[in-house]
């Protein structure tokens, strides 16, 4: 039988688990190592549980027991620090020294740190994993600010709050989530982010984090010594000083690429793989976010479940797929708000000679834009009313001539009759 270890223990591992062990239950003996003390986990949902609206069982997708019963060691709580890819060995900072025939990495990314005097001090923390979460839900009510107005952020922000806590975010730009919605939608989501709690400081960028003295204990002669490494405020450039009590980043993440840059793989963004997610060395495949796949790096779990189910069909040596990626809508829910965004929804990509159009459409509780171009669809974001989203989405991906359905397109797939259909679609709608 030949021996497979696979170094990290996330969602995209445990997705290529599933996939492995269905296509060929008794090809490897299968070796998982986890550098966290804890099996695997839906990180999608560390959000609700900081929320309190989950707990830590529910999220557990892969419990010790379903390791148990196909038979796979896992090992948890220690991280592989070295890749001897002569002798084809890993060795754990526990100790273990696990021999493969074939080797998957799939390390995941970890959270970007601000670059900033004070990140070091004590009450600066990520939300990134379950350990960040228990130490947020640790915490007293307090004075929070976080750094980044994306995704994790947001959710971050809105959980805090919820909590108790006096939360203020900061974000560099002019509106939240710049990289997945438009202005008009930015604005209305802070507006509603706003009327549950959550202050925000935009087009501020993080100068730096002041230190305060904590008083430690005194010592047996009865003196008291001090030391400034707790977080006291936080500087923005333009002056302003907003005292806090801890900071979360939630600025981006990095691929963790160190171990296979160390084992002399190739590194850029990510460890550097093919459309097989094999690295230059063919014992060795890598998927997730510690993956740079032609000049992609990735986030999204649509993406890295794609890539574990296609690696799986190589490692059982039933490979005929590639991976490639393909552009996909981005579906959000921040606090119960429905988001989705697609393609080039600002209308950047337009040339001199195609001329692009934006449709817009603003009611109380929901805003859509589309972009059009060439009499297609070439983006759009939904916020709030997201039922038209596989409609719209549908004319996107393929490209549809909408020329026809131009008049009534923004209201939705029950108001556009399309060429050869019969009848009337808004036949039944209420007026």
């Amino acid at each position: 039988m030949k021996r497979l270890v696979v170094v990290g223990n996330g969602m995209a591992a445990c997705r290529l688990l599933e996939e492995l062990t269905r296509l060929a239950p008794d090809l490897y003996q299968i070796t998982v190592v986890g550098d966290e003390p804890f099996a695997g986990y839906n990180r999608v949902m560390l959000s609700p549980l900081l929320g309190g609206s989950t707990d830590e069982n529910t999220i557990t997708t892969h419990p010790h027991q379903w390791y148990r019963e196909r038979s796979i060691r896992l090992i948890t709580g220690t991280p592989v620090v070295a890749i001897h890819r002569g002798r084809r060995q890993v060795e754990t900072a526990a100790g273990h020294v696990l021999d493969y025939d074939r080797l998957l990495l799939a390390t995941g990314a970890g959270p970007r740190q601000l670059p900033v005097d004070g990140v070091g001090l004590k009450g600066v923390v990520s939300f990134r994993d379950l350990y960040d979460v228990r130490r947020l839900l640790s915490l007293s009510a307090a004075r929070v600010v976080v750094v980044g107005g994306g995704f994790l952020g947001l959710e971050a922000a809105d959980a805090l709050v919820k909590q108790g806590h006096d939360v203020t975010l900061v974000h560099s730009r002019g509106h939240l989530l710049n990289q997945q919605l438009d202005e008009a939608a930015g604005h209305r989501l802070q507006k509603d982010l706003e009327a549950r709690g959550i202050k925000f400081v935009m087009h501020a960028r993080t100068q730096s984090i002041e230190g305060c003295s904590v008083q430690k204990k005194e010592d047996k002669k009865g003196s008291s010594s001090y030391s400034s490494d707790r977080v006291a405020a936080v500087h923005l450039a333009d002056g302003q000083r907003l005292p806090a009590d801890y900071v979360v980043q939630a600025v981006g993440i990095v691929p963790r690429a160190e171990l296979a840059a160390q084992a002399g793989l190739t590194v850029n963004q990510g460890v550097r793989v093919d459309d097989t997610l094999q690295t230059f060395d063919p014992a060795i495949y890598a998927i997730g976010e510690c993956v740079e796949h032609r000049e992609r790096t990735f986030g999204l779990v649509a993406p890295l479940y794609e890539q574990a189910s296609v690696c799986a069909s190589h490692l059982a040596e039933m490979g005929h797929r590639r991976y490639l990626y393909a552009d996909s809508a981005t579906r959000l829910k921040i606090s119960g708000i429905d988001l989705v965004s697609c393609g080039d929804f600002l209308g950047e990509k337009r040339n001199e000679i195609e001329q692009g159009e934006t449709l817009q459409l603003s009611l109380p509780d929901s805003y859509r834009r589309l972009q059009i171009r060439d009499n297609r669809v070439v983006g759009m974001v939904l916020y709030g009313d997201v039922s038209d989203a596989p409609f719209f989405e549908t004319l996107w991906r393929d490209s549809t001539d909408i020329s026809a359905l131009r008049e009534t397109l923004l209201l939705g797939e029950a108001f556009c009759k399309r060429p050869g259909d019969k009848g009337d679609n808004a036949e039944g709608v209420a007026a």
